[in-house]
């Protein structure tokens, strides 16, 4: 068997019917970003499934750059969340009107209720694909990483749980404040567990700040 032959035998893929289709539908547009948790633990054992979900995402070259940190230790919430509010405050700033009042009236995050925080980093001096790929679009591994974030997030509406991007932070200090190996570099903020409410529709497009925008689903032709 040459190098270039599969090394397990093939298996006939599953059938993707007309229902399934229809409840994938049912799933992307129910997945929310979610800032509204309960208490209530996550059991071990379904963060565990969830994570072996997530690294089933694709990835450059096979690399799976993709390095989660989950964060458990008080004084690290408590520094996240002190960077949360410095430059959640500095955004603000950068609105006045109607924009300003309709940012106050946000909550842009869980970071106090949720039960499991994870931090995702890409390990970009990964050997792992051995440079596939990615010679002129480095790039790539922090966006392979983003697509094991959506796969979670995917995973994890299946579960019947909530996850929530929080995107208002500072990487270099968030970086610093969980002294993760050199090379990693900072891809999103997660907060994950039972959301306190379910919708159809995202909430900011409830509370007013952006609806859906058709022009997303142009496609332009060249």
């Amino acid at each position: 068997m040459s190098e270039a032959e599969p090394k397990t035998p093939a298996r006939a893929a599953p059938d993707f019917d007309a229902a399934f289709r229809e409840r994938l539908r049912d799933l992307l547009a129910w997945r929310r970003d979610v800032r509204r948790f309960r208490s209530d633990p996550l059991p071990e054992a379904e963060l565990e499934a969830l994570l072996d979900l997530a690294c089933l995402a694709p990835s450059v070259g096979n690399s799976q750059p993709w390095r989660f940190v989950r964060v458990d230790d008080p004084a690290r919430r408590a520094a996240v969340i002190a960077n949360f509010e410095r430059c959640n405050a500095e955004a603000l700033a950068d609105y006045d009107g109607t924009r300003r009042r309709l940012y106050a009236g946000l909550k842009l995050s869980g970071l106090r209720e949720a039960p499991v925080q994870l931090a995702v980093f890409a390990d970009e001096t990964t050997a792992s694909g051995a440079g596939l790929g990615r010679r002129t679009m480095p790039e790539t591994l922090r966006y392979s990483a983003v697509l094991a974030v959506h796969t979670l997030w995917l995973a994890a509406r299946a579960r019947g749980l909530g996850l929530g991007w929080v995107s208002i932070l500072d990487p270099e200090a968030l970086t610093a404040c969980l002294e993760v190996p050199a090379g990693w570099r900072f891809v999103a903020y997660l907060c994950l567990g039972y959301p306190v409410e379910e919708h159809e529709d995202p909430e900011l497009e409830r509370h007013g700040w952006q609806g859906r925008d058709a022009a997303s689903r142009k496609v332009l032709q060249r």
